[in-house]
């Protein structure tokens, strides 16, 4: 019998997802907008070496379960799509998303226009 990993990480990804996630309308640069679930982090710090030299930059991402893009959207993020997050109506541009090969992932994002 063949165990089902990827089965058994979107189980774990769903719990994280219901424990820790907020509501968020995703706009898909084509297609109607969908309600996810995501995990928002507005100060996400990430550390780069560029020619030996260590590079902080801090930006907001959003931990995702891949599986909800491919049950409402049908495909998975892409660069340039929007997303808002509810609880304060910010919107969100995607800038990298970056699947963890695992069902889930982060989208690295840029404050969208319009946002007060």
């Amino acid at each position: 019998m063949v165990f089902d990993w990827f089965g058994a990480m979107d189980v774990a990804n769903g719990a994280t997802q219901e424990a820790f996630g907020e509501s968020v309308i995703y706009m898909p640069a084509s297609g109607a907008p969908f309600n996810i679930t995501g995990i928002f982090d507005e100060a996400f710090l990430e550390l780069i070496v560029v020619d030996g030299v260590q590079v902080a930059t801090e930006q907001p991402t959003l931990g995702i379960q891949t599986s909800q893009f491919t049950a409402q959207f049908k495909a998975q993020p892409v660069q340039g799509d929007q997303l808002q997050i509810v609880r304060t109506s910010d919107i969100y541009v995607v800038r990298e998303p970056r699947p963890d090969g695992h069902g889930g992932g982060r989208l690295m994002l840029n404050l969208g226009t319009g946002n007060g």
